[in-house]
C-alpha cells in the first residue's frame, strides 16, 4: 500500500474504502451483507493497509456509519473515518448537530475528515464554514473536507474557513476526468487531496460490459450504460485492457492505478467482497510506465459520453415495436 501525507490526517492510503453500499438496499447487498460480509471487508481491508475509510450520515440514513463503526472495532482510533454533513440548512449549530450525530454512530470523540457532501446552491460557505471551524477548535475533528465542489468553490470554502480545506471529494475517474483540469494542479500545488468517488464508473471501466452485456440494478439506469455510451467507450475500454494484459491484472485495477498515479490523489471505490477489496488494494503498487500513463488519459480525454437526456430518448425508442 502507498500513502500519502496529508495535514490534519497524517498517513492516508492511497486506496481507501468507500462505504455507501453498507446499509444502503438500492445497492442490493441486504442485511445479511451489512453483518457479515460488510466486517469481513473492513477486516480485510485494515490487514492489507488501508487507513481510509469513507461514509456519510446520509449513506443508508446512518446505518453505514453504524456498520463502519462497529467493523472497526477497536482500530476505530486509528485510522482515517471521513463522514459527511448533508448541508440542508448548514448553520453552526445544525452542523455541530449533525457531526454529533454521527461520531455517535461511528462510536467515535474525534472524527478525523468531516466534509460537507454538496455545495449549498442558495447557502453560501461563509454561513457553513464557521460551524466546522469551531468543531476543529473544540477538538471535534481532525479536518475540514468538501464534496463535489468546483475550484472556485472549493477556494471560497478556504476563505471561509480561514485555513486550508484539505480535501475534494469528487467524480472522478478514466470516463469522467475533469479533475485533470483545475482540482488536481491546485492540491499539487497546495498540498491538499482530491478523493476520486466512483473511481470505476460503477463498473464500466471492469471491462466486462458493453452492448450485449448491459448490467442490471441500480447501474442500470446510469447513461453511462446506454447503448450509445458503451459504443463510445469501446476505444478507452481496449486501451485499458491492453494495459492490464501487459501487466496480468484486471482491468479495473489498471483503473485505479492511473487515478493513483497521480499527484495527490487518492481513490475510494467500494467493494462487495473479500476478494474485491484485495483487488484493489493491490492496484496501490502498480507501476505504470509513462507511454502507459499517457495512453490511458489520452483515452480517458477522448471518450465524450452523450447526455442522459439523449441517453433516456435512446432507451426509449429501443423499446418501441419497430
Amino acid at each position: 500500500m502507498r500513502y500519502l501525507d496529508v495535514d490534519g490526517l497524517g498517513a492516508v492510503s492511497r486506496v481507501g474504502l468507500g462505504t455507501w453500499q453498507f446499509g444502503s438496499r438500492e445497492w442490493g447487498y441486504g442485511d445479511a451483507y451489512a453483518s457479515g460480509e460488510a466486517t469481513a471487508i473492513v477486516r480485510r481491508a485494515r490487514e492489507l493497509g488501508t487507513t481510509l475509510f469513507d461514509t456519510a450520515e446520509i449513506y443508508g440514513n446512518g446505518r453505514s456509519e453504524r456498520i463502519l463503526g462497529e467493523a472497526l472495532g477497536g482500530e476505530r482510533d486509528d485510522v482515517v473515518v471521513a463522514s459527511k454533513v448533508f448541508p440542508v440548512a448548514p448553520f453552526p449549530p445544525v452542523v455541530r448537530s449533525r457531526l454529533a450525530g454521527s461520531a455517535r454512530r461511528l462510536e467515535l470523540d474525534r472524527v478525523p475528515l468531516y466534509q460537507v457532501h454538496w455545495p449549498n446552491p442558495v447557502v453560501p460557505d461563509s454561513v457553513t464554514m464557521p460551524g466546522m471551524r469551531q468543531l476543529l477548535d473544540a477538538g471535534r475533528i481532525g479536518a475540514v473536507g468538501v464534496s463535489n465542489y468546483s475550484l472556485a468553490r472549493w477556494q471560497a470554502a478556504d476563505a471561509a474557513l480561514g485555513r486550508p480545506v484539505v480535501s475534494n471529494q469528487v467524480h472522478f475517474s478514466l470516463a469522467a476526468p475533469s479533475a485533470l483540469d483545475d482540482l488536481v494542479p491546485f492540491a499539487e500545488r497546495e498540498g491538499r487531496m482530491v478523493m476520486a468517488y466512483s473511481p470505476l464508473a460503477q463498473g464500466l471501466l471492469g471491462g466486462r460490459y458493453g452492448v450485449g452485456n448491459r448490467p442490471g440494478g441500480v447501474r442500470a439506469a446510469n447513461p453511462l450504460f446506454g447503448t450509445e455510451n458503451l459504443r463510445r467507450a469501446e476505444p478507452l475500454l481496449g486501451v485499458l485492457r491492453e494495459v492490464a494484459a501487459a501487466h496480468a491484472v484486471a482491468p479495473a485495477q489498471i483503473a485505479l492505478a492511473w487515478l493513483v498515479s497521480l499527484p495527490r490523489v487518492v481513490v475510494i471505490p467500494g467493494a462487495s467482497s473479500v476478494a474485491q477489496i484485495e483487488a484493489n488494494a493491490a492496484a496501490a503498487d502498480i507501476d505504470l510506465r509513462p507511454d502507459e500513463q499517457t495512453a490511458l488519459t489520452a483515452a480517458a480525454r477522448a471518450f465524450r459520453p452523450v447526455s442522459a437526456v439523449r441517453t433516456l430518448v435512446e432507451r426509449v425508442r429501443e423499446r418501441l415495436p419497430l
